[in-house]
Protein backbone atom coordinates (compact mmCIF):
# COMPACT_ATOMS: atom_id res chain seq x y z
CA UNK A 1 0.00 0.00 0.00
CA UNK A 2 1.58 3.48 -0.98
CA UNK A 3 1.94 5.88 1.55
CA UNK A 4 2.11 9.95 1.14
CA UNK A 5 3.44 11.91 3.77
CA UNK A 6 3.79 15.99 3.10
CA UNK A 7 5.82 18.40 5.16
CA UNK A 8 7.40 21.70 4.19
CA UNK A 9 4.49 23.61 4.90
CA UNK A 10 3.96 26.98 7.10
CA UNK A 11 3.26 30.41 7.90
CA UNK A 12 4.70 32.99 5.34
CA UNK A 13 4.57 36.61 4.61
CA UNK A 14 3.17 37.31 0.94
CA UNK A 15 6.14 37.35 -1.67
CA UNK A 16 8.15 34.86 0.27
CA UNK A 17 8.93 31.81 -1.02
CA UNK A 18 8.03 27.22 0.35
CA UNK A 19 8.89 24.14 -1.08
CA UNK A 20 6.77 21.22 -0.31
CA UNK A 21 8.08 17.50 -0.39
CA UNK A 22 6.01 14.88 -0.73
CA UNK A 23 7.61 11.49 0.26
CA UNK A 24 6.24 7.90 -0.87
CA UNK A 25 6.71 4.56 1.66
CA UNK A 26 5.43 1.28 0.48
CA UNK A 27 5.78 1.29 -3.22
CA UNK A 28 7.78 3.28 -5.46
CA UNK A 29 6.13 6.37 -7.37
CA UNK A 30 8.16 6.75 -10.38
CA UNK A 31 5.03 4.63 -12.36
CA UNK A 32 2.47 7.50 -11.22
CA UNK A 33 1.08 10.95 -11.91
CA UNK A 34 1.58 12.84 -8.89
CA UNK A 35 -0.05 15.83 -7.78
CA UNK A 36 -0.68 18.90 -5.61
CA UNK A 37 -4.01 19.77 -4.20
CA UNK A 38 -5.33 22.18 -1.91
CA UNK A 39 -8.41 23.25 0.29
CA UNK A 40 -9.01 26.24 1.85
CA UNK A 41 -11.50 26.88 4.53
CA UNK A 42 -15.07 26.97 3.50
CA UNK A 43 -14.03 25.89 0.00
CA UNK A 44 -13.82 22.84 -2.72
CA UNK A 45 -10.79 21.04 -2.97
CA UNK A 46 -8.90 22.26 -5.86
CA UNK A 47 -5.68 21.10 -8.23
CA UNK A 48 -2.68 23.11 -8.19
CA UNK A 49 -0.29 21.03 -10.05
CA UNK A 50 0.40 17.37 -11.52
CA UNK A 51 3.56 15.80 -13.11
CA UNK A 52 3.39 12.44 -15.08
CA UNK A 53 5.55 9.84 -14.03
CA UNK A 54 8.31 10.59 -17.14
CA UNK A 55 8.69 13.79 -15.12
CA UNK A 56 8.27 15.48 -18.80
CA UNK A 57 4.83 16.14 -18.53
CA UNK A 58 2.91 18.82 -16.20
CA UNK A 59 -0.27 20.58 -15.66
CA UNK A 60 -0.41 23.87 -13.29
CA UNK A 61 -4.04 25.64 -12.24
CA UNK A 62 -4.27 29.06 -13.59
CA UNK A 63 -3.77 30.61 -10.51
CA UNK A 64 -0.22 29.46 -9.85
CA UNK A 65 1.31 29.28 -13.28
CA UNK A 66 4.59 31.19 -13.35
CA UNK A 67 4.64 31.31 -9.48
CA UNK A 68 4.62 27.39 -8.53
CA UNK A 69 6.96 24.36 -10.08
CA UNK A 70 6.24 20.73 -9.24
CA UNK A 71 9.01 18.36 -10.08
CA UNK A 72 10.13 14.67 -8.62
CA UNK A 73 13.12 13.25 -8.05
CA UNK A 74 12.34 9.15 -8.11
CA UNK A 75 15.71 8.09 -6.96
CA UNK A 76 14.33 9.68 -3.81
CA UNK A 77 11.06 8.69 -4.03
CA UNK A 78 9.65 12.08 -3.20
CA UNK A 79 7.87 14.69 -5.53
CA UNK A 80 8.16 18.76 -4.84
CA UNK A 81 6.18 21.56 -4.93
CA UNK A 82 8.31 25.09 -4.93
CA UNK A 83 5.90 28.02 -4.41
CA UNK A 84 7.35 31.50 -5.05
CA UNK A 85 5.70 34.98 -4.98
CA UNK A 86 3.25 33.88 -2.30
CA UNK A 87 -0.04 35.36 -1.73
CA UNK A 88 -2.42 35.18 1.07
CA UNK A 89 -4.82 33.28 -1.24
CA UNK A 90 -2.51 30.68 -1.36
CA UNK A 91 -3.12 29.66 2.27
CA UNK A 92 -4.97 26.29 2.41
CA UNK A 93 -4.03 22.90 3.12
CA UNK A 94 -1.94 21.14 0.57
CA UNK A 95 -2.57 17.76 -0.03
CA UNK A 96 -0.11 15.21 -2.34
CA UNK A 97 -2.06 12.37 -4.09
CA UNK A 98 -1.10 9.54 -6.85
CA UNK A 99 -2.67 8.20 -9.40
CA UNK A 100 -1.50 4.89 -10.39
CA UNK A 101 -2.97 4.88 -13.83
CA UNK A 102 -0.83 7.95 -14.78
CA UNK A 103 -3.70 9.59 -17.00
CA UNK A 104 -1.70 13.20 -16.23
CA UNK A 105 -4.70 15.06 -14.63
CA UNK A 106 -6.11 17.76 -12.11
CA UNK A 107 -9.21 16.14 -11.34
CA UNK A 108 -9.29 14.94 -7.86
CA UNK A 109 -11.40 11.33 -8.57
CA UNK A 110 -8.39 10.40 -11.09
CA UNK A 111 -6.57 9.97 -7.52
CA UNK A 112 -6.51 7.04 -5.49
CA UNK A 113 -3.96 7.66 -2.94
CA UNK A 114 -3.69 10.88 -0.53
CA UNK A 115 -1.74 12.21 2.13
CA UNK A 116 -2.80 13.76 5.51
CA UNK A 117 -2.26 17.42 4.04
CA UNK A 118 0.07 20.29 5.20
CA UNK A 119 -0.86 24.09 5.94
CA UNK A 120 0.38 26.67 4.53
CA UNK A 121 -0.03 30.35 5.75
CA UNK A 122 0.24 33.49 4.10
CA UNK A 123 -0.13 36.33 6.04
CA UNK A 124 1.43 39.66 6.78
Amino acid sequence: QLQLVESGGGLVQPGESLRLSCAGSGKTLEYYTMAWFRQAPGKEREGVSSIRSSGNSANYADSVKGRFTISRDNAKNTVYLQMNSLKPEDTAVYYCAADSLDLGTLHSYDFNYWGQGTQVTVSS
